[in-house]
């Protein structure tokens, strides 16, 4: 496997004609990592990741996805990236296995249809038409179309989007099993739980601009953030920050006479910390 990172972007920009989307965003994407992009609507993530993906063209910038220009794709390249959009297409009339099938022929080297629809808990469904599929399920069929030529690059926009917990449970099992087999995989996602469940690290897009990368616990200072306590106190919830939670516990344990009413003791969540991180880029604007 070679050293050189699976992404490499430099000086990323993209306008439209005043209109400024990504401005001078640099990123590295190493081979078997599970990267996750995050930032609000029209932060400039959706276009940064359709220029990695050869989609829409760049301003300006070197963007290099496994070692080639994704602005002058050849077919030998286009079969080692995976792409899942919010939307592959409708197949009304086409069956699950026939649709997996159909799309395995586009590849030099496709893993095996039924083991694809297997992997991506279709196996139920195989001889159903895309018609009768539930809106978590055609999702799932979107992905199997994305890993079926065993990519070496897996891009996932959104790839859980109207799944259950439970369906969601098992696209995570299913994405551990790829990154475990050394695919690397780019996803953007508005669930912050699940960019904490599966990605090395994130990175954060806000007015088109990479504000941090960072692995989840350590993004925006979180691993060495304040920890807030909160109790049931004599006159409503109390709570304070501190950076000795363990020691102002023992001083309520003593207070209190043993346990805590309504003790709770959190550090700040990747939510909170993305939020922050978000506002404070909108007031610097």
């Amino acid at each position: 496997m070679s050293d050189e990172p699976a992404i490499r972007v430099r000086g990323l920009r993209k306008t439209y004609g005043a209109q400024v989307a990504v401005e001078g965003l640099d990123l590295d994407v190493a081979r078997a990592e599970c990267f996750a992009l995050l930032g609000p609507n029209g932060a400039g993530k959706t276009t940064t990741v359709e220029i990695l993906e050869g989609y829409r063209p760049r301003t300006g910038g070197e963007v290099s996805v496994l070692g080639i220009d994704p602005a002058r794709p050849n077919r030998a390249w286009r079969a080692r990236v995976g792409i899942v959009l919010q939307g592959t297409g409708e197949f009304e009339t086409v069956t699950v296995r026939e649709i997996v099938t159909h799309f395995a022929k586009y590849y030099p080297a496709p893993r095996d249809p039924e083991e694809v629809i297997k992997a991506v808990g279709l196996t139920a469904k195989a001889t159903s038409r895309a018609v009768n599929l539930s809106g978590g399920q055609r999702r799932r069929l979107d992905v199997a179309l994305g890993i079926v030529g065993r990519p070496e690059l897996l891009f996932l926009d959104e790839p859980t989007t109207g799944f259950d917990p439970e369906a969601r449970q098992e696209f995570w099992e299913l994405i551990h099993g790829l990154s475990a087999e050394g695919t690397t995989i780019l996803l953007t996602t508005h669930y912050l739980y699940e960019a904490e469940e599966l990605a090395n690290r994130v990175g954060v897009i806000a007015q088109g601009r990479m504000l941090e990368v960072a692995a989840p616990a350590a993004l925006g200072g979180r691993a060495e953030a304040a920890t807030l306590v909160s109790w049931d106190g004599p006159n409503g919830r109390e709570s304070l920050s501190t950076d000795t939670p363990t020691a102002e516990v023992l001083k309520l344990a003593e207070q209190f006479g043993g346990e805590v009413p309504g003790l709770v003791v959190a550090r700040p969540t990747l939510e909170d910390i993305y939020l922050e991180m978000i506002k404070k880029a909108e007031v610097t604007v």
